[in-house]
This record gives structure tokens, sequence and C-alpha cells, in this order.
């Protein structure tokens, strides 16, 4: 899989069912919750409706017609306007290693700063070790309890950064 194959753009109606099996297959694979979390978020199963604000965007990865990933940005609910969450971001298994989820993960970086947003939350599973390393090379900080109301209350990994 070379680099030109690989696009990455906003989420269109008919990634919704391809996105919504990456992410819940990376639950299976790691072993993550199932309540609690991304995987019964009823967002899931309709990701392309649940980012058409102004204030939001979801970007996935495709490849010759095949969605392999995914990652948006959202306002963190129920809490201040100024701090976005970036959410839901997964990838298949054909893509890790191989630098696109840091080149998607950057992309949403940015989309937070052109939307306003004045600091990134996120939340993850101690299971993604690999991903909570790469929050901290970008200067993501661990907090000792969550922020605002995601609903995903079996997340332990609770990061923040100033944009």
């Amino acid at each position: 899989m070379s680099k030109d194959t690989i696009v990455i753009r906003e989420i269109e109606p008919q990634d919704n069912q391809q996105i919504e099996q990456v992410i819940r297959d990376c639950f299976h694979e790691f072993k993550i919750p199932l309540e609690g979390t991304a995987y019964s978020d009823p967002e899931t199963s309709k990701m392309f409706e649940s980012y058409q604000n102004e204030n939001d965007v979801y970007f996935v990865i495709e490849s010759n017609g095949e969605v392999l990933g995914g990652g948006g940005v959202k306002p963190l609910t129920d809490f201040e306007n100024e701090i976005c969450e970036i959410q839901k971001m997964y990838f298949s298994p054909k893509i890790r290693d191989k630098g696109y989820g840091k080149m998607l993960f950057e992309k949403c970086m940015e989309s937070a700063k052109q939307l306003g947003y004045k600091q990134c939350y996120l939340e993850s599973a101690s299971q993604l070790k690999a991903a909570i390393h790469i929050y901290e090379s970008y200067g993501f900080k661990h907090l000792s309890n969550a922020l605002g109301n995601t609903g995903h209350y079996s997340c332990g990994v609770w990061m923040i950064k100033d944009l």
C-alpha cells in the first residue's frame, strides 16, 4: 500500500458502515470494554450524520474505496466551548505503523485550531498504549479525571493540550 493510494478526506454518507466496522473491530482486538465507550455510543453507527455541525469535522482514511480509519473533532459535551474533543480515532491493522495515524491526528489538531478551539481534550483506553504514546509526544498532558460529559465512563485515560 503506497502513500499515493491513501486519501484523508472528510467523511461521506457512504462511509458510515465501513468506519463503524473499523471502530468496532478495534474494541474486540484490544479487548476494550464495549459499554461506556465509543462501541456503545449511538453516534458510531451514524458517523456522517454526527459530524455535520459548523464546529466539528470527521475525517476518514481511504485506500481504493476502502475506509481504513478515521478520527474527528467535536466540542467537548457539557463543558467550555473553547475546548474540543478529538474522538473516535481508530485504524485498521492494514494501515497501522505507517504514519497515517499521525497524519490524521495532525489534521485533526490543525482543524481544531481553524475551528477556533483553544484546547484539545481526548479520552482513551489504557490498552491503546501506542496511541497514548503518540498523544504524549504531541504534548498532551494526563489528567486525573474526565472533563465534560462524553458518556464514555469506561475510558480511563484523559488528556489535554493547549493549541
